[in-house]
């Protein structure tokens, strides 16, 4: 028998975020293409993230039969957050620019390449990367490199570069207690085993 579970942030009950949750707006437009694999993960960030913000969309799958809608956004200039060779360094919008539609692929590195590999017209997208992103706070899993960031880190330290006059951080309060919470369920020592 399952607990039972908060409707919105998809928590146990009796760790619900929801509270925690900001509601943010933003000039840039958020697309979180997430992976099957990642809907019923424990720490799913780009849920938090897509809650957080009024300005953003997550949709779920592999192969995206609609992603020509998804992108054909009016007065939007889609672009992928993913690195590459050909991927710029994101900067800051002056008022007067097309604002971003910020592609998204969530899943772990592996996954997300395939999510590009799937989606051809994913793939062909203008691509960006971040610029001096500050160290994850996500101390629950092994990174790939010094650079890799949850979906949601990534997520406000590229809004926070492109909108630099607002701040996100709030998006990252729940994701602090949601990884707080972790470390607690599972035992001060078997975090510093196991994480440290």
């Amino acid at each position: 028998m399952s607990r039972a579970r908060c409707e919105r942030c998809h928590r146990p009950e009796n760790h619900c975020l929801c509270a925690l949750i900001p509601h943010l707006d933003s000039r840039t437009r958020v697309l979180i293409l997430q992976h099957p694999s990642e809907v019923n993960h424990a720490l799913n960030t780009a849920r938090l993230a897509a809650l957080g913000l009024t300005n953003a969309q997550l949709v779920v799958g592999e192969v995206f039969e609609d992603l020509a809608d998804l992108l054909d956004v009016p007065g939007y200039q889609p672009r992928l957050l993913f690195p590459g060779e050909e991927a710029q360094a994101l900067v800051s919008q002056s008022a007067d620019e097309r604002p971003i539609l910020l592609v998204v692929p969530d899943g772990t590195w592996r996954k997300a390449r395939k999510l590009l590999h799937l989606n051809p017209q994913l793939a062909a997208l203008p691509r960006v990367m971040l610029d001096n992103a500050p160290g994850s706070r996500y101390r629950l899993r092994k990174a790939p490199g010094p650079d890799a960031l949850s979906t949601l880190e990534a997520i406000v330290h590229a809004l926070q570069t492109l909108e630099p006059e607002h701040s996100f951080d709030a998006l990252l309060r729940p994701f602090d207690a949601l990884i707080e919470g972790q470390i607690k369920a599972m035992g001060e020592e078997t975090f510093r085993r196991n994480h440290s």
